[in-house]
């Protein structure tokens, strides 16, 4: 039996099981780190107890993931008020003596797509979550990608007209990366009202879908993926994906002619498929990988 948590920055979603199947899942606030993970630890030994092999984190970030490192486990430079530098990892071990397998919230989704969702059969996928913030996760020839450290889509940086779009970016540390103009607090910032109240024939959109197809764009021509998906609170508009689709087609104007692409954007360009248990289940998938990996 495996655990798996989507670590979020209001909300630790828990669920134990071995798929979509028979996962159960559960929620708590985001309070501090020993409330936080006491909760946690009190619901997997309440829901599995010595039945747990392992469990699977997918967390908010900045996160180490270099096993050699001396912080590894841990959430590093957060601005997650008590949470800098906490050794994450350490403390759900300590808590329940089982081993635990550690990642980015996005790349566990990705997981969970490519097992059971829009990437299913894909080696190689992209995928894209735009709400507070923007992250990205990738899986390349069947693998996360790993590197220096973990990918940051979210600070790519796009085009940016300034004549059509005055606003300077809210990202404090690039102002006007992908992050700073197209996730949700930038929307509310330019607008002033949330994404979700503005109506489908408001101009923000079409800005939406240009930052978005310009991302997509450049993730096709680095990573090569297979599927492009967009998740998040900001893509829960059925009309902002054929404005993405058509907007990327103009933009990659005929360079990559690709079947997939000239033929299947529907396909290439998707929502995921799991909705909010992609985080989750792809902790299922890092948990089965650590419970493997302890066996042999």
């Amino acid at each position: 039996m495996f655990g798996a948590i989507e670590a979020g920055g209001t909300k630790f979603v828990c669920g134990v099981g071995t798929g979509p199947n028979d996962i159960k899942t559960a929620q708590f606030p985001t309070s501090t780190p020993d409330i936080t993970v006491a909760s946690v630890a009190e619901y997997f030994q309440t829901e599995a107890g010595s039945r747990l092999d392992a469990i699977g984190v997918g967390s908010f970030g900045p996160v180490d993931l270099d096993p050699s490192s001396s912080t590894y486990g841990h959430i590093t430079s957060t601005p997650k008020v008590g949470w800098e530098n906490y050794d994450l990892v350490g403390a759900l071990e300590k808590a329940l003596g089982v081993p635990v397998a550690f990642e980015t919230d996005v790349n566990a989704a990705i997981l969970g797509e490519a097992r059971w969702g829009a990437a299913r059969g894909l080696s190689d996928a992209v995928y894209l979550t735009i709400g507070t913030g923007v992250g990205g996760g990738a899986i390349v020839h069947g693998q996360i990608v790993h590197g220096l450290m973990h990918p940051e889509m979210g600070h790519l940086r796009v085009p940016h007209d300034f004549a059509r779009d005055p606003f300077p970016g809210n990202c404090p540390y690039h102002g006007d990366c992908l992050e700073g103009l197209a996730a949700g607090p930038a929307m509310q910032a330019r607008w002033k009202a949330p994404a979700a109240t503005l109506p489908a024939d408001h101009l923000a959109w079409q800005l939406e879908a240009e930052y978005l197809a310009f991302a997509a764009v450049n993730l096709t021509v680095t990573l090569s993926p297979q599927r492009i998906l967009f998740g998040g609170g900001v893509m829960q508009q059925s009309h902002l994906f054929p404005l993405i689709r058509n907007l990327f087609a103009r933009f990659m104007n005929n360079y990559v002619r690709s079947p997939e692409i000239i033929d299947g954007l529907e396909r290439y360009i998707q929502p995921p498929q799991l909705g909010g248990l992609a985080g989750v289940l792809g902790g299922v998938v890092l948990a089965e990988q650590a419970a493997l990996a302890v066996r042999l």
